[in-house]
């Protein structure tokens, strides 16, 4: 039986997911590897072929502007360890976590995500919403699951409206 919390992080993920996709529907592959700015993150492949991503350990100041394809990653990354951590398994280090190498494949991954955490939201009960969660932040801040679904909308939004601000500087930069 589905509950007012349950119902309303779901349709939360939905619209979220809706407008997430206006912005993935209109990409083009050469978007996704486009530096808007010198001081850029972005995903680059190593000499074992895998896409990595640019990272630092300690947040650098000021924040590189990300491209699309770091964005991309970065949303496969975080939300893959969301579902594992919900799904009670180990996530796989982030240096394991690569980018697949082009942005077909990167919005493939992202709808299989979707699907995954579609399932998640689809068993949660309401018990579960108030179990602790230690996901994404330290184990003593005694947060719930049901902040761990917000914080995956809240986060999902952010990298969506991320992606989509970017887009549109690429589109107006060709125009």
């Amino acid at each position: 039986m589905a509950t007012p919390r349950l119902d309303l992080l779901r349709w939360q993920f939905d619209l979220t997911w809706s407008l997430a996709e206006i912005h993935f529907d209109t990409l083009r592959p050469d978007d996704y590897l486009w530096q808007p700015a010198a001081h850029c993150w972005t995903v680059r492949p190593a000499a074992d072929g895998q896409w990595r991503p640019d990272w630092a350990d300690v947040e650098p100041d000021p924040i590189p502007v990300p491209t699309i394809g770091w964005l991309t990653w970065h949303i496969g990354w975080w939300w893959g360890a969301a579902i594992d951590h919900v799904e009670g398994r180990t996530p796989p280090a982030r240096a394991d976590v690569h980018w697949p190498g082009n942005g077909a494949a990167a919005l493939s991954w992202l709808r299989g995500l979707r699907e995954d955490w579609v399932g998640v939201l689809t068993r949660l009960t309401e018990d579960d919403l108030d179990a602790p969660s230690a996901y994404p932040w330290p184990a003593d801040a005694e947060l719930t699951m049901a902040h761990l679904a917000g914080w995956v909308n809240a986060e999902l939004m952010k990298n969506a409206a991320e992606i989509g601000q970017l887009r549109l500087l690429r589109t107006a930069s060709l125009a």
